[in-house]
């Protein structure tokens, strides 16, 4: 009961989030140039729109909910829910600009509607918690993290365009702030310093998130951002928090869960439209959602 309430409770984490990530996305993508050299600058022009501080009390609210789900549940079955966070990222940003999902888009929101319903099968085994995560692996998994988004912003950027690869830059730090955050709710008293940790990575990964709006369309950009946030943790639960799986076929119809939801954040996170749509028609339709 207590897994499936955590479950429940991570649904509606995800619908907050993905709200938060729209109106965050309408409102960064119309503002002067934000950079992380002039962070003081940048700030004042995000919270000085009172539009993008409704996106971002969303957002909050979504990761109080998430926080919650985490201290009732592992990290790697919070997180595989979660992940069909982009199925309803994909549906929001169709429905309010208008523009109908593509058929890679429906099978990918297909996919991770399926893996959800797998993940809620697999429930009927047991349900390790794992064990505490050593210091040194955390502490090496944050680290790599850090980095892995330095070089994403520097050198991917370039490769691949600035949206993508500063989405991908924010969900690798949104998930070591994920890591960072099951630490915390899951050790005693001298944990603390991993509450640092959660506000130093989900700080620098909405920093990043915002710039990246203003350099692709919102499903291009918070799609890729949730693919790698929910994908790291569920191996980070699996490898460094030794989250079991359930023996026999609940063991494997718990694998297939994780796969099925990651597969359908693949399909969904890069965005072909249908018909080709300006950034100027794209804020104007996303306007339109009711805060």
């Amino acid at each position: 009961m207590q897994i499936a309430l955590a479950l429940a409770i991570t649904v509606v984490s995800a619908c907050l989030l993905n709200v938060g990530y729209l109106i965050e996305h309408d409102v960064a993508s119309r503002l002067p140039a934000l950079s992380l050299r002039r962070p003081v600058a940048s700030l004042r022009s995000l919270v000085g729109n009172r539009r993008w501080l409704t996106g971002f009390a969303a957002e909050a609210a979504g990761w109080v909910l998430y926080v919650g789900a985490l201290a009732l549940a592992p990290l790697s079955l919070v997180q595989a829910t979660a992940a069909g966070g982009i199925g309803i990222l994909a549906i929001m940003v169709s429905r309010f600009t208008r523009v109908p999902l593509t058929t890679r888009e429906r099978v990918g929101a297909a996919v991770s509607v399926m893996g959800l319903a797998l993940l809620g099968i697999s429930l009927l085994g047991s349900h390790g918690e794992g064990s505490t995560a050593g210091y040194l692996w955390v502490g090496v998994w944050l680290v790599a993290s850090a980095a892995v988004a330095v070089v994403c912003v520097s050198l991917l950027a370039p490769l691949i365009g600035g949206g993508p690869a500063w989405g991908v830059a924010a969900g690798v730090l949104f998930a070591a702030g994920d890591v960072s955050t099951k630490m915390a709710v899951a050790g005693g008293p001298e944990n603390i310093a991993f509450l640092v940790c959660l506000i130093a990575f989900y700080a620098g990964g909405t920093a990043i998130l915002q710039a990246g709006f203003q350099r692709g369309s919102a499903l291009t950009t918070a799609g890729l951002a949730t693919l790698f946030t929910n994908a790291l943790p569920i191996a980070a639960g699996m490898i460094i928090f030794r989250e079991p799986l359930p023996a026999g076929w609940i063991g494997a119809v718990r694998v297939a869960a994780f796969a099925a939801v990651i597969a359908g954040a693949v399909l969904l996170a890069s965005r072909a439209k249908a018909a080709p749509q300006s950034a100027a028609e794209e804020s104007s339709d996303l306007a339109a959602i009711p805060v």
